[in-house]
């Protein structure tokens, strides 16, 4: 057997909520009213291609003064700490010393919305909390998938036997997710990714964040 070293790979991280069900909760009633409030709370300049069916609020959701955003953002950022620490081998003296800016806003995707490739610049750590998948349609396995471009895509410029049917992680195809309620997943900010049209009934909502870094 060769020795083979899966060099270049792309740390993705997930996280599960112990206790989603009433947290997640107050969070969907929550978006379902800002959503319901129009404008207000709307984007007014989105960055990303998306239809209708799916709202995305501002992104100063982790400012808001409601307890249970103050638990989220907790939730998001204290796991996002530790997988900074775990990955750079940085001890407790250097983590104290960090400081995190953040974008944060939700989405709120009902039957036929979609979000459109993008990735997020001048950020360096991304995430998405999902609050409720919904109630995706029997025959769609694919609905509301959180989708991920493989960074490798160089690699399909020629194709032929020797490489068509290469596994993961060395293959070329990308990789998508269904999320569940109380999970988080966290990526590098540069990793291209999309969510796959939502067939279902009931909304999918998730929380996104952006966090760039400084050392004080």
């Amino acid at each position: 057997m060769f020795q083979i070293v899966p060099h270049f790979a792309v740390p993705l991280a997930f996280e599960q909520h112990p206790n989603p069900a009433e947290f997640n909760q107050a969070l969907r009633e929550l978006f379902l009213k800002r959503e319901a409030e129009g404008g207000k709370y709307a984007n007014p300049n989105p960055y990303t291609v998306r239809n209708k069916d799916l709202f995305e609020s501002h992104f100063d959701l982790f400012d808001w003064p409601e307890p249970v955003i103050s638990e989220l953002r907790e939730f998001c950022l204290s796991n996002l700490l530790r997988l900074v620490a775990q990955l750079n081998n940085y001890d407790m003296a250097t983590m104290k010393r960090i400081n995190i800016a953040t974008d944060a806003w939700f989405h709120i995707t009902r039957r036929n919305g979609f979000f459109g490739i993008h990735n997020h610049p001048m950020a360096s750590w991304s995430g998405v909390y999902c609050v409720s998948p919904g109630e995706h349609d029997a025959n769609q396995a694919d609905s509301g998938k959180l989708s991920f471009v493989n960074p490798n895509i160089a690699g399909n410029m020629y194709v032929d036997v020797g490489s068509a049917m290469v596994q993961p992680p060395y293959g070329m195809s990308n990789m998508g997710y269904s999320l569940a309620p109380g999970q988080l997943v966290i990526f590098p900010s540069w990793l291209s990714h999309y969510v796959m049209p939502f067939y279902g009934e009931g909304e999918r909502i998730t929380v996104a964040f952006n966090c760039a870094f400084q050392v004080r």
